[in-house]
């Protein structure tokens, strides 16, 4: 589907770590539907590296691009000879930057701050000279437990990938005040699901992670309360319309990304099991996070109809329906292969 009039055909698109989730999806949007367009992908791609909590440093995996034919370069954004390769060899028309340490947990802040903020302004930089409207990654971690519907200018992240995230914001609204060239815009993804998540490992979302266990012939496993944890779970397809349509805003800016509803994880297995065709019940074990979690996420996406005509084609159940045949697969390919 086609989620603009933009024309993207004759035109260069740089996408920072294309290679991930989101980013990859992205590329396969432009392939797809713009077979003229000319689709550069920026990825550290995973090695054997490991954060303090023993999760991978990157996530970007070669089995998300499988059927690329755009260019692939291998590449740490930290690094200022291959930003400086990027500005020199390219000149880009739009910038998807979706490369930054994402894992939530990670303890590692010097790291966060210089991976997701300071080289994000160097990314900025490159698309000033290039004259190439940008939409980065934002998210919702940005608020942490500030209230519901959570809004734009009404943050307290809790840790320091949310903390990260607002000083990238922060950054671009410096920016967007001292330049019209250019559209900024960033995009606070909510809890985000969907096709090509799976190398994400332990921090792939709760649908793919029960959706396995339930394929396993297990009963999925819930904290306690399930029922009362509700977040705003966003399909994959809604978050490449919302970049999309961020290309070329009415205005640029911060935007929430969800569907503007709050759904539980015990709605997340109940649909699971029903679209798969089976019953397990569930098994509840006690939620360690109390006090550190998040029990309630909803975005407001007023703005974001406003002045990005986005509008959430996704229920939670439209989207776990569509992502079904994607979860079989990957557990019949990778998990027990």
């Amino acid at each position: 589907m086609i989620y603009s009039d933009v024309d993207f055909n004759d035109k260069t698109v740089l996408i920072t770590g294309g290679a991930g989730f989101i980013g990859s999806n992205l590329a396969f949007y432009f392939q797809n539907n713009f077979p003229k367009c000319n689709v550069v992908v920026l990825d550290s791609f995973r090695s054997g590296e490991t954060l303090s909590n023993g999760n991978l440093k990157s996530f970007g995996h070669f089995k998300n691009l499988l059927g690329f034919n755009g260019v692939v370069i291998s590449g740490d954004i930290n690094d200022k000879a291959v930003l400086e390769n990027l500005e020199k060899n390219y000149k880009f028309d739009y910038i998807y930057h979706e490369a930054a340490i994402s894992d939530t947990t990670a303890l590692e802040q010097d790291l966060m701050i210089k991976t997701n903020v300071n080289t994000y302004e160097d990314i900025l930089k490159i698309a000033l000279k290039h004259e190439a409207n940008i939409v980065y990654a934002s998210s919702g971690a940005t608020y942490g437990d500030a209230p519901s519907p959570q809004t734009v200018g009404f943050e307290q992240p809790n840790n320091v990938y949310g903390f990260s995230k607002l000083m990238m914001d922060n950054i671009s609204r410096k920016y967007i005040a001292q330049n019209q060239a250019i559209s900024i815009v960033g995009l606070r993804y909510f809890n985000v699901y969907g096709g090509r998540e799976f190398f994400k490992n332990k921090t792939s979302s709760m649908v793919i992670q029960l959706g396995h266990q339930i394929l396993k012939g297990n009963a999925p496993k819930l904290f306690e309360g399930s029922d009362k944890i509700q977040r705003d779970f966003i399909y994959i397809e809604d978050i490449i319309q919302a970049n999309i349509l961020a290309s070329s805003p009415k205005q640029s800016g911060i935007y929430n990304v969800g569907t503007g509803n709050a759904r539980s994880f015990q709605d997340i297995a109940d649909i699971l099991q029903k679209e798969l065709g089976i019953d397990y019940g569930n098994e509840y074990i006690p939620n360690p996070y109390i006090g550190q979690y998040q029990f309630f996420t909803q975005a407001d996406i007023e703005p974001t109809k406003e002045y990005l005509g986005y509008e959430p084609k996704f229920t939670l159940e439209d989207g776990i329906k569509a992502y079904i045949p994607e979860i079989k697969k990957i557990f019949y390919t990778e998990v027990i292969k």
